[in-house]
């Protein structure tokens, strides 16, 4: 249970978050920060669009607002540099469930195949020249006639 001071802070920062700015990226979104709050909850982004994604935040920012480094980007000697050779220029947007989602390969469409399956059981080639005949006939053992299919 909480103290009664806590209490009466909390009710005075219903619905405004305050604190720090640490930073903007390229796409104009700012970062927060307030070491007074909750654990893991103390970072904070303020989108620059409305229409907000979290795919449009920036690498260095992502691991920084996710607590996986210490440092924001313009404190990190390698962030300050800009952006790295395998890293694209912006933030691709998150396509999920729209006409532009990420499909892969189906090795089961019908188109690929051909049409429909079937499973058939295949005879032994010498069965079909004629020569599994000639030896069951010479009393050879180890060939057995298979009529079932699947």
């Amino acid at each position: 249970m909480s103290t009664v001071g806590r209490t009466l802070s909390n009710l005075r920062k219903v619905g405004i978050k305050h604190g720090r700015l640490i930073g903007q990226d390229r796409a104009g979104n700012k970062f927060f920060e307030n070491g007074e709050e909750l654990p893991l909850r103390t970072r904070w982004v303020e989108y620059a669009k409305h229409d907000y994604d979290a795919a449009q935040i920036e690498p260095g920012w992502h691991a920084w607002i996710s607590y996986s480094v210490d440092q924001p980007p313009t404190q990190d000697p390698l962030m300050v540099t800009g952006t790295r050779l395998f890293e694209k220029p912006h933030p691709q947007p998150n396509y999920t469930q729209t006409r532009g989602a990420f499909k892969t390969y189906s090795t089961t469409d019908l188109s690929v195949l051909g049409g429909c399956w079937t499973l058939t059981v295949m005879q032994d080639k010498a069965q079909v020249d004629g020569v599994g005949a000639r030896r069951r006939a010479a009393g050879i053992k180890g060939w057995t006639r298979r009529e079932e299919t699947l």
